[in-house]
């Protein structure tokens, strides 16, 4: 009872310390966020996903600590509009990020390649509710200055600009895959192994930051190409015979170490109660002509497609001091949730305003609602449209008519039903068109002969069975 009245006392003084006082008080409440992004991650090469050949214990540990959601999507089958729209909160198609960054095309203004600045990103969002954030990793929103991460809120930033980096080799005059590694808060040394280097920068960044509210953004870029491996690490895996596989394999479980060493530096500083990590794959797994050996089992796709292999992806959220841990949640979950989630999470605030496409899951997820968070989503890339409401799909391509899924009972969309449910067909492509014809011209595009590539992979096989020891 006397607690009480010594902090009104101690709040109630006039002036400066008045206010610092408050805002440490306020500050110890604020959760810390920990965003876990992993680069054309397998939808079936993760041990809590059924996995048999990649040991995956400490993020099957996130998994059973936290929430699964076995309908999880992101925004884009490709990396960089798919980022876009985690850290905007919106479907990046409706500020004209459509497409990968590339070679510049004709028409087109070098200079908007990138994240448009007209957009508010999450660590904007969060830096205004006193956060310091940091960038570990690829950042792939745009490489000429005026992009730069510490233009779009992070404070520190460790890592490359660019889509993909070699994992063994950065030169100081280097290009392409072997440019130099940035950082704005120290001199970068010769790095070791990529993967394990982004580990231990994320590791510094929450040490350095442990006493006061932080949002990490471990940005890996495995096991996206270059397919490098540790030789330590290929011996693990030596027993499966195909080498694009084995490389895959080494390079996957590279990454669960790496995020076991996040979760155990956040427990042994104290501060794994009251933080909120999410992890997710950017989007699903490459195969055929551009594979880097990942499977999505049991989905068909992959990445570039609109099928469920190239857009939906583990994902997980944990906040133990919030929510309950071994739930699954099978509602259709967005990756544009996760920047509303945290900027409520944090106090911070946002309204219609912000026209974000996610909303704050939490509510929900803790029973406070019962409102389903989506009842559909659209997505647009390149050659494909498609639109997901409950448990139908529909996606149109420019070569066919269009195709329809029922997910309930076909969730490698091996049946498609358009000509037997022609009502609904025809009611969802026009919900489809109707969201299409309002959205602006892009800001940049792709190189138009990917696109035949991209087609092509709507006809490819996949394989829809998990491989065997």
């Amino acid at each position: 009872m006397k607690a009480k009245p010594f902090i009104i006392s101690i709040l109630s003084i006039p002036g400066c310390f008045s206010h610092f006082a408050y805002s440490q008080v306020s500050n110890i409440a604020k959760p810390n966020f920990v965003l876990i992004v992993a680069d054309d991650l397998g939808y079936g090469d993760l041990g809590f996903q059924g996995s048999k050949q990649i040991p995956t214990p400490n993020i099957d540990r996130l998994a059973r600590e936290g929430i699964i959601f076995s309908n999880g999507y992101v925004s884009s089958p490709v990396c960089s509009p798919s980022r876009a729209g985690l850290l905007t909160g919106k479907n990046q198609v409706t500020f004209g990020y459509f497409d990968n960054t590339g070679p510049n095309q004709t028409g087109f203004d070098p200079d908007y390649q990138g994240l448009p600045l007209t957009e508010t990103t999450l660590a904007d969002k969060l830096k205004s509710s006193g956060y310091i954030n940091g960038l570990i990793g690829k950042w792939h929103l745009g490489e000429k200055p005026h992009f730069y991460p510490t233009k779009r809120g992070f404070d520190e930033f460790w890592g490359f600009l660019g889509g993909a980096h070699d994992y063994f080799t950065a030169k100081p005059d280097g290009t392409g895959l072997e440019c130099p590694i940035e950082c704005n808060y120290k001199s970068p040394g010769p790095i070791t192994y990529l993967t394990e280097d982004i580990g231990n920068e994320c590791i510094g960044f929450i040490k350095r930051h442990k006493n006061e509210p932080f949002f990490l953004f471990a940005s890996l870029n495995a096991p996206h190409s270059p397919m490098q491996a540790t030789k330590e690490d290929l011996k693990k895996f030596s027993y499966i015979e195909n080498e694009l596989r084995r490389t895959y394999c080494a390079m996957v479980y590279r990454l669960d170490q790496n995020v076991g060493k996040i979760l155990n530096t956040l427990k042994e500083e104290g501060l794994e109660r009251n933080t909120m990590v999410a992890f997710l794959s950017d989007n699903g797994g490459p195969a055929n002509s551009i594979s880097n050996g990942s499977v999505n089992t049991p989905l068909r796709g992959q990445k570039t497609t609109l099928l469920e292999g190239g857009i939906r992806v583990p994902y997980i959220l944990k906040w133990p001091s919030k929510l309950d841990a071994g739930k699954i949640v099978d509602q259709i979950i967005l990756s544009l949730d996760i920047c509303p989630t945290f900027v409520n999470a944090a106090g911070g605030a946002f309204s219609e305003k912000d026209n974000y496409r996610g909303v704050d899951i939490i509510p929900f997820l803790t029973g406070k609602t019962d409102k389903i968070p989506h009842e559909s989503m659209e997505w647009k890339y390149t050659v494909s449209a498609a639109i997901r409401e409950r448990e139908w799909k529909l996606i149109r391509l420019p070569d066919r008519l269009p195709m329809l899924f029922n997910l309930s009972n076909d969730i490698s969309e091996q049946n498609d039903v358009a000509l037997q449910n022609l009502d609904r067909t025809k009611a969802m492509l026009k919900k489809l068109g109707s969201w299409e014809v309002h959205l602006p011209h892009p800001v940049f595009h792709e190189p138009a002969d990917w696109r035949i590539r991209h087609l092509g992979f709507y006809d490819a096989e996949y394989q829809l069975k998990q491989p065997d020891l």
